[in-house]
């Protein structure tokens, strides 16, 4: 099968491009530095010729509302466009649990683009995963200041391998619709998990203050609230294989 990931550099789409290779899948990475720009989609058509199936792992850095949903909106449709002009079977897309419930800044970027593979044309798949347990380590970069102030929440982190796998078997299958949704194994605080990170030598050395978030987010809101898959790697046990040194921008 010859399978095109968007956003194959970057962390889950190297895992992908990985565990498609292992499968002994063709690959295809849509990428800047390939030559593809999903945003202006330059080099899609090209890129798709004779591609089977799409997994869209792609990502911006951001916050910002505006920003997220500018991407993913611009992004999402030429994409989908390219792929249903290639005759594209089955369209994967990587999504976040809980953003239908806490609807803020880059969640609705990623909303956004849920509803542009609904309405896009080609068969699909979504897989919404939670939180990956680099997660913490990636906020820690971007909080500035001798103090790092960390949302008091909850998350259920998983790794990214286990994410890859899961992209794999969905997108070597029959088009799911929303598939259920992944999270890791157990439940963890945010708060203890950028402490840890911090004392494994993962990200500088400050004192971490909880901040008290409130609505959804705070309440759990991006935790999973049924039934689904569920990854066997714990966050101890990625922390002890010196994982936390391992600095990956995005998903």
């Amino acid at each position: 099968m010859r399978v095109a990931i968007a956003g194959g550099t970057g962390l889950t789409g190297r895992q992908v491009a990985d565990v498609l290779g292992a499968a002994g899948h063709e690959t295809v990475v849509l990428a800047r530095g390939q030559g593809v720009d999903l945003v202006s989609g330059a080099g899609l058509d090209a890129a798709l010729d004779g591609v089977d199936t799409t997994i869209d792992v792609s990502n911006v850095t951001t916050m910002k509302r505006e920003v997220a949903v500018g991407f993913f909106e611009r992004a999402g449709r030429n994409l989908v466009a390219a792929a249903g002009k290639a005759g594209v079977r089955h369209h994967v897309v990587l999504s976040i649990v809980g953003i239908d419930r806490v609807k803020t800044g880059y969640y609705q970027g990623k909303l956004r683009q849920e509803e542009v593979v609904r309405g896009g044309g080609v068969p699909w798949s979504v897989l919404r995963a939670t939180q990956f347990h680099e997660f913490a380590g990636q906020l820690l970069e971007r909080l500035p200041g001798p103090v790092a102030l960390v949302p008091a929440m909850k998350v259920q982190p998983i790794a990214v391998r286990e994410v890859a796998e899961a992209l794999v078997r969905l997108a070597v299958g029959e088009p799911r619709g929303m598939a259920g949704d992944l999270a890791g194994p157990r439940v963890e605080s945010l708060v203890t998990m950028a402490r840890r990170v911090i004392g494994a030598g993962g990200a500088r050395r400050r004192p971490v203050l909880p901040l008290r978030l409130p609505g959804p987010m705070g309440r759990g809101g991006l935790l999973p609230t049924g039934p689904g898959p569920r990854g066997v790697q714990t966050f101890d046990e990625w922390l002890a294989e010196g994982r936390a040194g391992h600095r990956f921008a995005g998903r």
